[in-house]
């Protein structure tokens, strides 16, 4: 069995934001807490407003991750990979897209919406956001499974090179309904 260590970990929910095991934030604005959170990091990067909540979590939590990590961002890495998990895939952008196709008197497909009914568009939006040239990769599970997860941690880390990974549980069922448990995590 590989040996790992967990670097720094982020757990974000609608009510609150733990990075390192200790709480940073707690929603109760009178904005939305993922708009606050976004703004609390002082970011120019306005497409987070266009992204679903799946990627829109996935995106914060990889953030806060990365900030603890310190260092310098934004250069080329092949020994860093992307590895996220979930049960539902990306169900909420597809009922938002389902919605604009229901009805033929209302048939209006938006591009907008289409491009998230993939839930890999969040891992590669980290990857190319970081400029990680390693695995990037959504698993569906049927259940939430360290065993799982653990095994599928172990695989990416036999790729040549790999050397880190930023790898977590991302759920996001609505605007209210969202989890994501995320770990940046380096082999021994």
């Amino acid at each position: 069995m590989m040996r790992y260590e967990v670097l720094h970990t982020v757990k974000l929910c609608p009510s609150y934001l733990e990075v390192d095991g200790n709480r940073i934030a707690e929603a109760g604005g009178e904005t939305s807490f993922l708009t606050d959170l976004y703004r609390r990091l002082g970011l120019d990067y306005p497409k987070f407003f266009k992204m679903d909540i799946l990627s829109k979590v996935g995106f914060l939590a990889s953030e806060f991750l990365l900030e603890q990590e310190g260092g310098e961002r934004f250069v080329p890495r092949a020994d860093r990979a992307v590895l996220l998990f979930n049960r539902y895939s990306s169900m909420h952008a597809d009922q938002t897209f389902q919605e604009t196709i229901a009805h033929p008197e209302d048939f209006y497909p938006k591009p907008s919406v289409f491009v998230y009914t993939l839930p890999n568009i969040v891992t590669g939006e980290i990857a190319i956001r970081n400029k990680y040239h390693g695995e990037s990769n959504f698993i569906l599970l049927p259940e939430y499974s360290e065993q799982a997860m653990n095994q599928a941690i172990e695989r990416a880390f036999l790729a040549p090179g790999t050397t880190s990974l930023l790898t977590g549980w991302l759920e996001a069922l609505s605007e209210n309904e969202y989890e994501a448990s995320c770990s940046l995590i380096t082999v021994h």
